[in-house]
């Protein structure tokens, strides 16, 4: 299959945007939160803690954010990672998907929850079991999706 670079990153940014999206959901029924919170929680990296009480809007205004930020990795991945030949070997090498994803998962989960969101709220990361449970998480559920979308080849397992 010969995709070209923006069918394989419209293809990652759904699959992730969707993928890690349902289990930030499954998460909140562990948390004995609601799906409403999660996305304003999303929203309030930007719009500060005002977005609690914002409703469905700024619950939609954070499921927007996500799947800017699933959409803007996929695009570093696709249009970066994937010139590195080493990255592409590996990606078509047997159980490639899940190889590459077990590094660029965990890797925007570092990026972004130790850097980019401490940067927009002004506070430290707090890493406690829920950060470790989102590190685990990104591989199967960030780190996958964008590697098998990205890949031009359609096997889980080759």
């Amino acid at each position: 299959m010969n995709d070209n670079a923006w069918s394989r990153l419209l293809r990652a940014g759904l699959l992730t945007a969707v993928v890690d999206g349902l289990f930030a959901c499954v998460q909140t029924v562990f948390y004995n939160s609601t799906v409403t919170r999660l996305w304003q929680g999303v929203a309030a990296t930007l719009l500060g803690q005002a977005s609690f009480q914002g409703g469905t809007r700024t619950a939609l205004i954070g499921v927007l954010m996500h799947i800017g930020v699933a959409f803007g990795w996929s695009a570093v991945f696709v249009f970066g990672v994937m010139r590195v030949p080493a990255v592409r070997r590996i990606l078509a090498s047997r159980w490639g998907p899940l190889k590459v994803g077990a590094v660029y998962g965990p890797f925007i989960w570092m990026v972004m929850s130790l850097a980019v969101i401490p940067m927009l709220v002004h506070r430290p990361p707090t890493i406690a079991l829920r950060w470790w449970i989102q590190l685990a998480g990104h591989v199967l559920f960030v780190g996958l999706p964008v590697a098998f979308g990205a890949s031009t080849r359609r096997s889980w397992v080759w």
